[in-house]
């Protein structure tokens, strides 16, 4: 496929949804362990699969914080920075998903990685909910001018309406919002499906979901009632795999099950599928995980809002009334235990200024600090 066929290619209908295995970084960077596992999503029934492109410093600070694995708590920025891998990892991943007539599909965190991205020319690219506001990033992707996949995870409409006015180049056609929950595993009950047609209708983009619950068939069947054309899960070869996300994805044989579901649900439609579904699970659950249709922020993911998404972080220890350089702060995810800083669209405008106060390296600079 040449660049003009990319540009013009069209991945999102409700009549046949994508379904992406999100692999992430589950390989951790062993080469033969990401062909099994892009192997056994194709025979699993997905139809592209998904990759993340890591290097620790361009997602968060060191001191961000520790999360808990079997073998002890461990640095974040060191559980990331174990993840790296070369440019020529993904090049070599890429030839062999292709191989396979799947989709390749990475999602970027920053420039370098966004770099080696477009390097790859993919046919289209993912932003994961944390970077919903990295306003450079948005712009980079869209000056690509490929269909966009936007998860909105922890988002407010306000924050899904900004990144679609960086996005404002590309055709409507070309960009999908993935409505999410972020919280692993996120409560089935949290998703709000009915959100789905209002965000279409709202913002006059394809709609899907990205799915963070545990269940294989409730959300992605519902979703596809409610018009989703793209339905992304977690996979994995075992929920034992020591991947950072295998605890909550699917191994092969329910991600099948999954694809069954939304199987039945395209050949049944909408009443019918919510109908047997409450038959089967209980209209009171049925009715939870459709909820309203408000979009707001779900319960299990309110904490959060500032702190999962970016802000702009000291890099190093800033003095009162030091002039604050170019490399002396970074769009960063806050995290554990910092705190957020200015959005990213003021990254310009904090070269050249004065520090009012200590700023300590890792937290957020706010305005009262320059």
């Amino acid at each position: 496929m040449n660049e003009n066929d990319k540009k013009k290619a069209c991945f999102f209908s409700s009549q046949k949804p994508l379904i992406i295995a999100e692999l992430g970084t589950s390989h951790n960077g062993d080469i033969i362990k990401a062909k099994e596992l892009i192997s056994a999503a194709k025979q699993a029934g997905a139809v592209c699969v998904k990759f993340q492109i890591v290097y620790a410093d361009e997602i968060l600070h060191p001191n961000t914080g520790v999360v808990p694995l079997p073998g002890g708590d461990i640095r974040l920025y060191d559980k990331f920075k174990a993840l790296e891998t070369s440019a020529e990892f993904y090049t070599e991943i890429k030839e062999y998903t292709e191989s396979l007539d799947l989709l390749f599909l990475c999602t970027p965190f920053g420039m370098k990685s966004a770099s080696i991205l477009k390097e790859l020319q993919p046919q289209m690219v993912k932003i994961a909910s944390p970077e919903l506001n990295y306003t450079g990033l948005l712009e980079e992707i869209a000056s690509w001018e490929l269909p966009v996949l936007l998860s909105t995870g922890v988002s407010k409409l306000a924050d899904i309406e900004k990144s679609l006015d960086i996005c404002s180049l590309l055709p409507a056609s070309q960009i999908c919002l993935l409505h999410c929950v972020t919280s692993y595993p996120a409560p089935e009950t949290d998703y709000n499906l009915r959100v789905l047609p209002n965000l279409a209708n709202i913002f006059g983009v394809s709609v899907g979901v990205s799915d963070h619950s545990s269940d294989p068939e409730l959300v992605p069947a519902l979703s596809v009632g409610m018009g989703a054309s793209v339905i992304e899960k977690h996979f994995c070869l075992s929920k034992n795999d020591p991947g950072l996300d295998d605890p909550i994805a699917l191994p092969p044989d329910d991600f099948s099950k999954m694809v069954k579901a939304i199987s039945r649900s395209i050949k049944y439609g909408c009443e019918k599928t919510i109908h047997d579904l409450k038959e089967e699970r209980g209209n009171d659950l049925i009715e939870k995980i459709l909820g309203n249709g408000v979009k707001k922020l779900a319960p299990s993911e309110k904490a959060n809002y500032s702190r999962t998404n970016r802000s702009i972080h000291a890099l190093r220890d800033i003095k009162t009334d030091e002039i604050i350089k170019k490399g002396d702060y970074a769009v960063l995810r806050t995290e554990k235990v910092l705190r957020p800083g200015l959005e990213p669209c003021f990254e310009k405008m904090i070269e050249g200024k004065a520090a009012r106060n200590d700023i300590p390296s890792g937290e957020g600079i706010r305005f009262e600090d320059i």
